[in-house]
């Protein structure tokens, strides 16, 4: 394991030089102290994870300090949001301290969330809050530990540095780990400014740097972008199958890489609804539960429209075809896994599509029925949650439907089949209410429930002793709090 001052920089990025970014100093915050830390994400940079109680641990990610090596830099990128194009965004809170690789040859970009202010800022403070910055750390870590691709949370950092938002709140400072931070907003801000030799250069950077086997393909900007397509297929495939609405999908929120990226007014289902809005901003209900399928695949549009100095249109509009049926490939999988199912059959879309209109105002809690559904046998299993449902003749024959598809499946004991379920149903999420105990803590200086809860989430398919309250059904207070794009 390294200590802090042993880690080796190799910037890749900046070396593309002032036209992808600019050189910033981070703005430090005031008594900086460790709010809480994650021993996973570090051990990535190989870190020694007893480092993060040392006093230069806090001073480093909290602007005080820096390595020598380290070249922060604030990105420019544009993108669209809420479905309107913005011809400059960029890094306004945010640097780029700098690229990390480890022992395994991987690299990590270092990003510093809540640095101050960049020439990107625009009328912003370039302050992150306390809560926002628990939010990310707590909803990376969490994504990460349910097999959910994202990217990754190594600290949070508070201060006594004051901010105004809707009210006083107090700066905090969030390292944030990826192996890139490329969005799709890069190439649109090359392409829509006319500079095709950055973006040329640019493109060339990605492959050779993020898909450097697209390289061997005859056509390697097709080859990547249907890479991307497929990752993104894939992972919202996920988020769709673990109840996960990001909430603000603009284009400069999607990563090239195909994680979660730019966590803001995030949440996960308590009760299912298609419909759901976590963002209390988005009064149109673009970003939807139930939207985030069209809306990735227009956001692949976008990047495409940015790609086509490169690729042809007719190719590019071939390979966007793929997004939809990759998705619902990898979705009805994972469906079928929550679901305790080993094999495939024609009529189980219909049986997932089915169960979901049943959940749909019945207050169903959409985590803690696939977990209870593999507790018992599936006759048992269904008639203990047939009460939560409205409907409960339409269960009843959901739920012969059910059991003969459980019958018919091979080599499945009710050992087994439970083991396979757990695997894949978590017990605990992270619900909107348990972040929001930890932050209304963390705000008055305690931080052992922000550690707490990250120590249970980094485990979510384990039953943990004396963590029960941690998967309970919300209050009624907690399935309604109003989470907005302000940080």
């Amino acid at each position: 394991m390294k200590a802090l001052d042993e880690l080796t920089f190799d910037n890749r990025f900046a070396r593309l030089g002032d036209a992808f970014s600019t050189h910033v100093l981070p703005e430090p915050i005031d008594h900086p102290r460790l709010v809480v830390a994650s021993p996973a994400a570090m051990a990535l940079l190989d870190l020694d994870p007893e480092a993060a109680e040392s006093p230069v641990f806090a001073e480093l990610f909290g602007g005080h300090k820096l390595w020598a090596e380290a070249e922060p830099r604030a990105m420019v990128y544009s993108g669209h949001q809420f479905g309107s194009y913005n011809p400059q965004l960029g890094d306004g809170r945010g640097l780029l301290l700098g690229e990390v690789y480890n022992a395994a040859g991987e690299h990590w970009d270092l990003h510093l969330k809540g640095a101050g202010q960049t020439p990107y800022s625009r009328m912003g403070d370039g302050r992150a809050v306390l809560r926002s910055s628990i939010r990310e750390f707590l909803a990376s870590e969490a994504l990460h530990a349910l097999g959910i691709p994202t990217t990754r949370a190594l600290c949070v950092i508070g201060s006594d540095t004051p901010v105004w938002r809707e009210k006083q709140e107090r700066a905090a400072m969030l390292l944030r780990m990826s192996p890139s931070h490329i969005r799709f907003g890069h190439f649109e801000y090359f392409y829509y400014t006319k500079r095709p030799e950055q973006q040329k250069q640019l493109g060339e950077h990605v492959l050779a740097m993020h898909f450097p086997e697209c390289l061997e393909q005859p056509e390697p900007y097709l080859a990547m972008f249907r890479e991307v397509v497929e990752r993104n297929a894939e992972l919202i495939a996920k988020w769709q199958a673990y109840g996960f609405c990001h909430g603000v999908m603009n284009t400069d929120n999607m990563s090239i890489l195909g994680v979660t990226f730019d966590f803001g007014p995030f949440a996960f289902l308590d009760d299912f609804d298609a419909h759901f809005i976590c963002n209390h901003s988005d009064d149109q209900g673009r970003y939807s539960f139930s939207n985030q399928v069209p809306i990735g695949q227009w956001n692949l549009s976008a990047l495409a429209q940015a790609l086509t100095p490169f690729i042809s249109v007719e190719a590019l509009r071939e390979t966007l075809g793929l997004f939809l049926p990759l998705f619902q490939a990898h979705y009805l999988d994972l469906m079928r896994r929550r679901l305790g199912l080993t094999s495939a059959e024609d009529e189980d879309q219909k049986l997932v599509e089915r169960l979901l209109q049943l959940m749909q105002g019945s207050g169903v809690d959409y985590s803690l029925f696939f977990r209870r559904l593999g507790d018992e046998p599936a006759e048992l299993a269904v008639a203990r949650l047939r009460d939560d449902f409205v409907d409960r003749q339409g269960f009843d024959a959901w739920a012969d439907l059910y059991k003969a598809r459980v019958a018919r499946e091979q080599d499945n004991t009710q050992e087994q089949r439970r083991a396979r379920m757990h695997a894949v149903n978590p017990l605990y999420i992270l619900r909107n209410y348990l972040a929001q105990k930890a932050i209304d803590a963390a705000e008055q200086g305690d931080y052992s429930e922000v550690r707490r809860l990250h120590a249970v989430l980094s485990k979510p398919f384990e039953q943990q002793a004396g963590m029960d309250s941690y998967a309970e059904r919300p209050p009624e207070w907690g399935k309604h709090l109003e989470i907005s794009c302000s940080s």
